[in-house]
């Protein structure tokens, strides 16, 4: 059976609002000391002693939580968790603009559907389209090269678009907050990964640089790879969907161990939080609640982007923690000029 394309539907139904134009840190293998605080963009308070304590006591080899190394798994959604979402997905306005640089070559775009409603910022066709649609889209854009052409288009786009409303580069957009609890993770001993419903080879271009974290641990959407006179070719087909029940199945196949701390901001994000939780000994889950409308966005229930709403009743009803960004956080973004 095809997999459903319910994070892709929205990331492209979405984008109907088509705005225009728009040192790796290696994992260390033995716990280092830290004497400054880790973690200096977070208001001290309990959710910023959550993760601290959290990590002191799996770290701690004389204590009862104590964990391996080995098992010290960190998994981590991207799209509004790391990086900004709003006020559509990244990908969505790489999207488009893909659209809109290959259509000179498709002269009948401008009368075919899907193509047209993107061409004309026509909100109302775009998601009449559906999932049939987005899947076109998503095969246009995505696919009919190698891996590697695919790296280099998604390299140039990322290190020359601006976020249309911060006016920053993309990869400026991170958090500095979840950047620091990254470098102090690795710091401690843990592995981090993403696991993102984004297709996988949009975001392993420019991980490492951003965020310490290798190609080889960014686990996200997949399209279908084929050999073809020593190259893999990017096929017009979805191999595997990254997002709700798919992030624990691919932490499986890919990790091929459970997550002791696992952070998200969605309903997506829940059943990877679930799946962590559900493990043996000491484990933390976490949950960027978006709630600063002035320094980024505020939103929950009621988005179409990066909805958080059934998995926020389960987290106040397991007492995960909830990260309120607007009193947890000192800083939102890296200083400006950041590369």
């Amino acid at each position: 059976m095809r997999p459903q394309l319910s994070y892709w539907t929205v990331l492209l139904v979405v984008s109907g609002l088509l705005i225009p134009g728009c040192q790796r840190a290696s994992d260390t293998k033995t716990v280092q000391e830290v004497h400054a605080d880790p973690l200096p963009s977070w208001n001290d308070g309990p959710t910023k002693r959550s993760i601290t304590d959290f990590v002191a006591r799996v770290t701690k080899p004389s204590g009862p939580d104590f964990v391996p190394v080995s098992e010290r798994i960190a998994t981590f959604d991207n799209d509004g968790t790391l990086w900004v979402e709003q006020p559509i997905y990244t990908e969505a306005i790489f999207t488009n603009d893909r659209i809109e640089q290959l259509a000179s070559a498709h002269p009948d775009w401008k009368r075919k559907q899907p193509f047209a409603a993107v061409l004309n910022h026509d909100t109302k066709a775009l998601a009449a389209s559906g999932q049939k649609g987005v899947a076109q889209l998503l095969m246009v854009t995505h696919t009919g090269m190698t891996t590697e052409e695919f790296d280099r288009i998604v390299s140039e786009w990322i290190d020359h678009t601006q976020h249309p409303r911060f006016k920053r580069r993309f990869t400026q957009c991170v958090y500095q907050p979840m950047l620091e609890v990254l470098t102090y993770l690795r710091q401690n001993g843990f592995k981090t990964y993403i696991v993102s419903g984004g297709e996988q080879e949009f975001m392993r271009p420019w991980t490492e640089k951003v965020y310490g974290i290798p190609r080889e641990q960014v686990i996200g959407t997949q399209i279908k790879t084929e050999l073809k006179d020593g190259a893999l070719m990017r096929v017009s087909q979805v191999d595997s969907v990254d997002d709700g029940p798919g992030k624990p199945v691919n932490i499986g196949r890919f990790i091929g161990k459970r997550p002791i701390a696992a952070f998200g901001n969605s309903d997506g994000d829940q059943q990877m939080l679930e799946y962590t939780a559900a493990g043996r000994g000491p484990t933390l889950e976490v949950l960027v609640h978006h709630t600063d409308a002035q320094r980024e966005y505020s939103y929950d229930r009621e988005s179409k982007v990066g909805r958080l709403d059934k998995a926020l009743d389960e987290a106040q009803e397991k007492h995960w923690v909830i990260v309120d960004m607007k009193t947890d956080w000192k800083e939102v973004f890296p200083p400006a000029g950041t590369p």
